[in-house]
């Protein structure tokens, strides 16, 4: 999809967002007249039932009950981040019913690609032939610049610079207040720490942070 495309429909469609975390949580902010909440879906049964908000949590047979709902799946933490794929695909659905949720305030430029169940959250801005993969959150006012490409299964905190050019790989984690300079590649499977300055390019699987980022473990 281009940033073209983002255009609401006339009756929202209706959406599951699983799990009932945080990222689930600040998703319901970003729903604009795009999408109304059915329920959240949850496996744990402690989580069950109706919140505090009054939004309905139920276990994974909603993705049977509600067939026509799509899906927002943003499971993923710092800890456990590089099992989000895994946890993702145990939900056997097919890539037509994820939902591509974007906040009506985020600027996302018509030369930009986004993939499925992706989150993009508010004041982020995407700009000219930038390419973000499937299964991707981005937090709020992030910018990541021309041309820059981010992996599929990837998490992008807040506050995040991504230069032109740069090429993250895929079930990353890029934690809030890191920049990337342009033109650096980074790995998959790569976790850099809160307020990291990346100015060089790393391999895959590991930890990087600091100011300049560096290596901490592979």
């Amino acid at each position: 999809m281009s940033g073209a495309d983002q255009v609401a429909p006339s009756t929202a469609q209706p959406l599951l967002i699983f799990p009932y975390n945080g990222n689930g949580l600040e998703a319901l902010d970003c729903l604009g007249p795009a999408y109304r909440l059915v329920s959240f879906v949850d496996d744990t049964p402690g989580k069950q039932g109706v919140d505090r908000h009054g939004c309905l949590v139920t276990g994974r047979e909603a993705l049977q009950r509600w067939p026509e709902a799509q899906v927002l799946a943003v499971p993923g933490s710092p800890t456990s981040y590089r099992s989000r794929r895994s946890i993702v695909e145990a939900l056997g659905l097919p890539s037509t019913r994820f939902a591509r949720v974007i906040h009506p305030s985020a600027r996302v430029s018509p030369l930009a690609t986004i993939g499925r169940n992706v989150l993009i959250m508010a004041g982020v801005v995407i700009t000219s032939n930038a390419v973000i993969g499937d299964h991707v959150c981005v937090l709020p006012n992030t910018v990541i610049h021309h041309d820059a490409h981010v992996g599929s299964w990837s998490l992008i905190g807040s506050n995040v610079t991504i230069a032109g050019n740069v090429m993250l790989g895929e079930n990353c984690y890029v934690g809030s207040g890191t920049s990337i300079m342009n033109g650096v590649e980074i790995g998959d499977g790569t976790l850099i720490g809160l307020g990291s300055n990346v100015i060089r390019s790393v391999g895959s699987g590991v930890c990087i942070a600091g100011n300049p980022a560096r290596v901490l473990r592979a």
